[in-house]
């Protein structure tokens, strides 16, 4: 049986992407063959150089018009894009062609706190000021829309009366290294 092949897409740091890399590292039946940024100057980049992984930056019309992320996706045989921390609307071809298999992480329990400018901090700082006694990660499908794919898994984490953003995040982060592999995992043997 050969491996399913997935390809990360990411913007940020890259601590999730380096979580997925090493947990399918002694797993032949997955390999991680592609992260992809849309920013030069990402962490995640020099964490893919470092894990030996074959890293790619486009830009918004490389990526809007589809041409060379199609193209790395096509010639790398990728069967599951995984989103992990990254900030732009998938568009219309890769949703078409990746049905149920793009699948994004977000630092919040959908349906509330998506959408739009909602990740990172902003996410954790609107969660307190709500009011909200628990946040977690919401696991979802991707479509044409930002954080609204159906939801795929869900973990909470109680929210302390002296919660502050960075504590929150911190929480957040934990939950995304524990679950998001496995239901990684859980979804490519789906494919």
């Amino acid at each position: 049986m050969k491996a399913k092949r997935i390809a990360i897409f990411a913007s940020g740091n890259g601590t999730n992407a380096q979580r997925i890399v090493e947990y399918f590292s002694d797993k032949k039946e997955v390999e991680i063959c592609l992260i992809l940024s849309n920013k030069p100057n990402a962490g995640v980049l020099l964490r893919a150089q470092k894990l030996g992984v074959r890293a790619e930056v486009f830009n918004r019309d490389e990526f809007k018009e589809g041409q060379k992320v199609d193209e790395l996706l096509q010639e790398n045989n990728i069967d599951l894009i995984v989103l992990a921390g990254f900030l732009w609307l998938i568009p219309g071809y890769l949703t078409e062609r990746y049905p149920n298999r793009i699948i994004n992480i977000h630092p919040a329990l959908l349906p509330k706190f998506g959408g739009k400018g909602m990740y990172g901090m902003n996410v954790h700082q609107a969660v307190i000021e709500s009011g909200e006694i628990q946040s977690g990660i919401s696991i979802h499908y991707v479509n044409n829309k930002y954080d609204d794919g159906q939801i795929i898994f869900q973990a909470k984490t109680e929210i302390g009366k002296s919660e502050t953003p960075e504590s929150l995040a911190d929480k957040i982060h934990q939950l995304e290294y524990e679950y998001f592999p496995i239901i990684i995992e859980r979804e490519i043997k789906k494919i």
